[in-house]
């Protein structure tokens, strides 16, 4: 099997995140999400700290279509510099893992 990762971003709104998801599992640069909110986040920007509620969106997709799915993010985003990280799934059952890449296959319609 390829590479499959698990990618987190947050937004502002619970609508944001769910039509960020919706345009990413539409376009199969995702198998799936989840969105986890409202979170509590505490932070520095722009050389302030705060704290404020966000809305956490978790991706999985393969190695391969990273690239795809972080262009697809930052154009739709809401924020200019949003949180975007991706972590290798280490473990998982091998039917979840074809699952994911059967979901994301290119070659699969939208």
């Amino acid at each position: 099997m390829t590479n499959f990762l698990q990618v987190s971003t947050a937004t502002e709104t619970r609508q944001q995140a769910v039509e960020l998801a919706q345009s990413v599992v539409r376009a199969r640069l995702a198998a799936g999400a989840q969105i986890i909110g409202p979170v509590t986040s505490v932070f520095w920007h722009l050389g302030e700290f705060g704290e404020g509620e966000e809305w956490k969106l978790l991706l999985t997709t393969s190695g391969d279509r990273y690239g795809e799915l972080e262009k697809h993010l930052l154009e739709r985003h809401p924020w200019a510099n949003p949180e975007l990280c991706a972590v290798r799934i280490e473990r998982s059952t091998e039917e979840y893992l074809r699952w994911i890449g059967d979901s994301v296959s290119p070659g699969q319609s939208a």
